[in-house]
């Protein structure tokens, strides 16, 4: 693994996970088994209201070339096949989505000490062209985030980044949507031992002029227990037990409040993930 400043998706990551990752009101079950060749098979059910979705995905991993196929509920056909290092730093990852004929995607990615970059083409006659970009070390990274429409001639997206890390602190900052939204997030780790950890994201929308903070947080009860909280300024509280009876098997239940309406019932969720 290269140590340097990562992906442009790397900025701001942490606290991204902590207060975002993991949090769900639906019902979800998930089982992944292994047949005798080392093919992983991966088959998720949800349940989204009164709505039922499924998928069963297929993972084939030969030397430095992983292959996954995901079959959804509406008959569509993923497949992603990734080329770990074929040379020192670089991935590249092929996806398409069948019967979707303009989904076809080819990105490069590539790592190094003092840079990170990622850049992806659509496989049609007019593509859209991604470029992310980062420069810097382990300590600070600066960066952007680009996407090229050649059919319109127009940038439908530019974002940019800065990403501090320091010891058990990782500040960061990233102006997105053209400029129009700025988002200040932090995460600091408490303790490493009880994987204690806390953050806080502000983002302000100027077309809007709106302000959302969250605040969350993360403590391990014990080696197999983990519990996340956050709340927002506009007063939805969520938190999240996650434990796991065996290394192959982790039960989640999260529930949502809205204290400015707490009239209305809480909204529940439970995730269920088993490796036989």
């Amino acid at each position: 693994m290269v140590n340097g400043p990562g992906l442009y998706s790397d900025i701001g990551k942490k606290a991204r996970e902590l207060l975002f990752k993991d949090y769900q009101n639906d019902h979800k079950f998930t089982i992944t088994t292994y047949t005798s060749t080392g093919v992983e098979i991966t088959s998720t059910g949800i349940r989204k209201g009164e709505i039922y979705l499924a998928d069963v995905n297929t993972k084939l991993k030969n030397k430095n070339i992983t292959t996954d196929i995901k079959v959804d509920s509406n008959s569509n056909l993923l497949t992603t096949v990734t080329v770990d290092e074929p040379a020192p730093g670089l991935k590249s990852i092929f996806s398409f989505i069948f019967p979707d004929q303009k989904s076809g995607k080819v990105e490069l990615q590539y790592r190094h000490e003092y840079a990170g970059i990622s850049t992806s083409l659509g496989l049609t006659a007019t593509p859209i062209v991604n470029f992310s970009g980062v420069v810097g070390n382990d300590l600070v990274a600066v960066g952007t985030d680009l996407s090229f429409d050649t059919a319109s001639g127009n940038f439908i997206k530019y974002n940019a980044g800065l990403n501090f890390t320091h010891a058990d602190l990782i500040a960061s900052l990233t102006v997105n949507d053209k400029g129009d939204t700025v988002n200040a997030s932090y995460y600091h780790v408490v303790s490493p031992l009880t994987n204690t950890a806390v953050g806080a994201e502000l983002s302000h929308s100027f077309s809007s002029n709106e302000n959302m903070l969250t605040i969350g947080t993360q403590h391990a009860l014990d080696p197999l227990t983990l519990v996340k909280a956050r709340v927002n300024n506009y007063g939805r509280a969520n938190a999240v037990i996650q434990h796991d009876w065996n290394p192959r098997t982790r039960v989640s239940l999260s529930g949502e409040v809205d204290t400015g309406a707490i009239e209305k019932s809480a909204k529940v969720g439970l995730a269920v993930a088993l490796k036989p």
